[in-house]
């Protein structure tokens, strides 16, 4: 028994020992450099590159750079032929963007809760959400695990809608064997800091269908139907953004890419040595990995189970003194997401334009007066919201098995010391 650090005992994992992500070496000099000192800085040639290796990445025909995945997945509603007052199936458990991009075309988020197992959509409970005017569904592959395609698959043929995979979080994940970005008929991924690939910020959207490449390519560019590599007649046709993204941090993000197999298999034997060190913690959920998925552990997620721990107070306060406990000692976790979406102000108010629009424009029929966005109603998703913790740099290169290890050992040196936290002292 060692008294914690957060009562003043000495800290596991010493200060400096989980490095900094992501690692930058020549390659990444040399790829900016590059880039600098070309004469294209706007969409560059890096850009129409960094798109191709993308592709090819994932396996997909067509793929446009963005400056952020939260442009990708807006991109995937305008290509899904989303339009004002059309509503679209979302997970009540994501970030915000997964939703807000509903909103950004003027149609209306119909949450589903989660399977708190996995804490993707419970697509079990898909069918019951569906209305008339659903046309599409977001499919988030949070965390870096994989929905269940095949059953998304059959309720998106069944009902003819559309099937659009928010993969922000899911660079190199698969389901049975088959690629994030080819599972649904489009996909948005996100080259943020955090990501397993990381451009600083930056976006990709990806399609293998042509007219759903040129849809979101005219929203990408102005609402002009030819690219900035075409012969452009700087004409709006449509309503467009300016989501294009830059040559320097497409360059960056080509150099991380090529790096992407070495950081991956890092991922997947950093995340097999923490759940071998964690799986005999009483009162700790670990993650899952369900047969058929292939996990990129972009967040390594961990809720606490109150009740086998015998407190029977708000789970809150127990997750949040353990949290604090094990960040003390240096273990690097946080919660990632702390509402669930249907309790977010921009859903529940129900105004995101003035005018109560987009729920109650006259395109929606007043439908979208009678959605409810009550907490009440997703209940696995505020389960997981008030139980959870996650981490993301100790996992990632360069960091290896030795420091997924340390991390374990904090755990176990947390768990083995419960008595000494008041949970209490963490009510706001």
């Amino acid at each position: 028994m060692a008294q914690l650090a957060i009562n003043g005992g000495k800290r596991l994992v010493p200060e400096g020992t989980i490095k900094e992500w992501p690692p930058i070496d020549d390659s990444d000099r040399k790829m900016v450099l590059a880039s600098l000192d070309g004469h294209k800085h706007a969409f560059g040639p890096n850009c129409k590159a960094f798109s191709e290796e993308f592709a090819a990445y994932t396996g997909t025909k067509y793929a446009i750079f963005t400056n952020s995945g939260t442009a990708a997945l807006h991109m995937g509603i305008v290509a899904a032929g989303v339009g004002a007052g059309d509503h679209v199936i979302v997970t009540s458990y994501s970030w915000s963007s997964s939703a807000t991009c509903i909103l950004h075309h003027n149609a209306i988020p119909i949450f589903v809760d989660i399977n708190f197992a996995t804490i993707n959509m419970d697509e079990d409970k898909i069918e019951a959400a569906i209305t008339p005017r659903t046309k599409a569904i977001v499919a988030v592959n949070l965390h870096g695990l994989t929905c269940n395609f095949d059953k998304l698959r059959a309720i998106a043929k069944k009902h003819k809608l559309v099937l659009i995979e928010d993969s922000c979080q899911a660079h190199g994940a698969k389901f049975k064997g088959v690629n994030a970005g080819k599972l649904g008929d489009c996909a948005a991924f996100s080259f943020n800091q955090n990501k397993c690939l990381c451009s600083g910020e930056g976006g990709m959207f990806v399609t293998d269908n042509e007219d759903m490449y040129n849809a979101a390519a005219r929203l990408w560019s102005f609402g002009e139907n030819a690219t900035p590599m075409q012969s452009r007649d700087f004409h709006s046709y449509a309503l467009g953004w300016m989501y294009r993204g830059s040559d320097l941090v497409a360059a960056f993000g080509r150099a991380q890419l090529a790096k992407m197999p070495r950081y991956f298999a890092a991922l997947q034997e950093n995340a097999s040595v923490l759940t071998k060190r964690l799986k005999d913690i009483k009162g700790l959920i670990l993650p899952v990995q369900p047969e058929g998925h292939l996990h990129n552990w972009y967040n390594y997620t961990n809720r606490i189970d109150a009740k086998a721990l015998g407190w029977h107070g708000a789970p809150n306060l127990l997750r949040d003194a353990i949290m604090a406990a094990l960040q003390a000692e240096g273990a690097g976790v946080g919660i990632w997401q702390s509402y669930i979406l249907p309790d977010m102000t921009v859903f529940k108010a129900k105004n995101a334009y003035g005018g109560g629009c987009p729920w109650s424009c006259p395109l929606s029929n007043a439908d979208g007066e009678k959605i409810s966005y009550n907490r009440e109603d997703f209940p696995e998703a505020q389960r997981h919201c008030d139980t959870h913790f996650g981490m993301t740099m100790p996992l990632r290169a360069p960091n290896g098995p030795e420091v997924a290890t340390l991390v374990g050992d904090a755990f176990h040196k947390v768990f083995d010391n419960l008595s000494e936290l008041d949970p209490e002292k963490f009510r706001k």
